[in-house]
């Protein structure tokens, strides 16, 4: 009894040590649109009750919930943070005016500038939101309406009714001096802020004037293409001078942009085009992106790590001013809040979310499980087993043949029960006196045996 009473302290005393020594958590999870502080992201231990702090990611701010999670008992509890994507608010007032909005400002969007009936409009009629704010000249509504300024046309002939001042809507038409003819449309109108649409024409040297010595329209380079004030015009002069640009999706890397009409041929193209490029397609958490390439025409594709399906369209397009579209999330499975059992305690998460990859565990407080102590959250949103059951096993009556037992008598017996076997009058027990119902609904160690004592003749 003293041995039984010293080894039950010595475990007391082993489990109370054990208990004051604090659990420590492992890195912090990771988040989507959210990023641990980076003081955070070297350390891979943290004692129980250490906080941490996340930020959201780029371009997005803080809407509600808090940015701190806490280690407790070696789990993480939950991050309640919220980001949404940074907005520039009101552009402010437009006197004589008003700005008209999106559905909403966010990064990237236009603002554009509306004038009152007899305000005109002065400078760009839109703002673009970005980091820093709206940026781009401030546009304002004068008073009167918009006035175009006589257009001038070399080698033209004066048309009547010519005035000094046009305004919005007013028509000029244009007839070329004899041996010249128009290159382009012969009709401009005067449009809002003043500008000419289309462009004023030119007049050129009429063809049959000097036929073998004009140019024919440059063709199209495969990545470089006449400038568009050129767009309409068949036919060069000699001596004229024309410059090219770029192809959409393609930057100047080199050459001359010019070519001049020499004597009916066009001097060489040196100008050299390359793809833009776009640079990565953004960073996904539980994700990554595959490519084709990072320059104009190529394509980046999202895929999820396992255990998580993707949230916006996958495949995010390299265009001429980057990539389209905005970053996809990759979001955990998450399964229905697992099932309670009777008689059971369950430990892990008490409260949803219930991700991938968690696990939860039960523990009996009556009778013996049986099942899965643990089952965890896969990849398809489903527990990997089924819940456990508490089954209280009971033993049979502990008969032994020319034996009784001490003890009260029942025809079953709970687990933990005890009885004292004795043998009948004439009998030797073999194995133990005293045995326990078990978990397993045996007796254990054993039941023992009775045997007859053997007994001497005296000669």
């Amino acid at each position: 009894m003293r041995n039984f009473g010293c080894h039950f302290l010595l475990l007391s005393f082993a489990f109370l040590a054990s208990a004051q020594v604090p659990k420590k958590c492992s890195a912090p999870p990771e988040y989507p649109n959210t990023a641990l502080g980076k003081k955070y992201t070297r350390i891979q231990k943290f004692f129980s009750g250490e906080k941490v702090y996340y930020e959201c990611g780029e371009d997005l701010t803080p809407s509600r919930g808090s940015r701190a999670v806490q280690c407790v008992g070696g789990r993480w509890t939950q991050l309640t943070l919220k980001c949404e994507k940074k907005s520039c608010g009101n552009a402010g007032d437009l006197p004589n005016g008003e700005f008209q909005y999106g559905i909403n400002s966010f990064l990237g969007e236009k603002v554009y500038a509306i004038c009152k009936d007899g305000y005109t409009l002065k400078g760009l009629n839109y703002m673009i939101c970005k980091k820093t704010g709206w940026t781009g000249e401030l546009p304002s509504c004068v008073l009167g309406e918009a006035t175009c300024s006589p257009p001038a046309v070399a080698n033209s002939v004066k048309s009547t009714g010519a005035v000094s001042v046009y305004r919005v809507g007013d028509h000029v038409n244009f007839t070329c001096s004899p041996g010249f003819q128009l290159d382009a449309a012969q009709q401009i109108t005067c449009g809002p802020g003043g500008l000419w649409q289309p462009q004023p024409p030119r007049c050129m040297p009429s063809p049959n004037k000097t036929p073998w010595m004009r140019c024919a329209r440059i063709p199209q380079d495969s990545n470089a293409n006449l400038a568009d004030k050129y767009f309409m015009m068949t036919s060069f002069a000699p001596g004229d001078r024309v410059h090219c640009v770029c192809d959409i999706g393609y930057a100047h890397s080199g050459g001359s942009r010019y070519r001049s009409c020499m004597k009916g041929k066009w001097t060489p193209l040196l100008l050299k085009c390359e793809r833009k490029a776009c640079g990565p397609a953004g960073e996904i958490i539980n994700g990554e992106f595959t490519y084709t390439g990072v320059e104009f025409g190529d394509t980046a594709t999202a895929v999820c790590a396992e255990g998580h399906h993707l949230v916006g369209p996958a495949t995010r397009n390299c265009l001429s001013k980057g990539w389209d579209g905005r970053v996809p999330a990759c979001e955990a499975a998450v399964c229905a809040e697992p099932p309670g059992i009777t008689n059971a305690e369950m430990t892990g998460p008490q409260e949803p979310p219930y991700s991938y990859r968690t696990v939860v565990r039960y523990h009996c407080r009556v009778g013996t499980l049986i099942g899965k102590r643990d089952i965890w959250c896969t990849k398809t949103g489903t527990w990997s087993d089924p819940p456990p059951k508490c089954r209280e096993m009971t033993c049979s009556a502990p008969n032994v043949a020319n034996g009784y037992w001490r003890g009260a008598h029942s025809r079953l017996y709970q687990e933990r029960d005890t009885v004292s076997i004795e043998c009948n009058r004439g009998y030797t027990r073999t194995g133990p006196s005293t045995v326990t119902c078990g978990g397993d609904g045996r007796w254990s160690p054993r039941l023992p045996r009775c045997t007859p004592r053997r007994t001497y003749r005296r000669n």
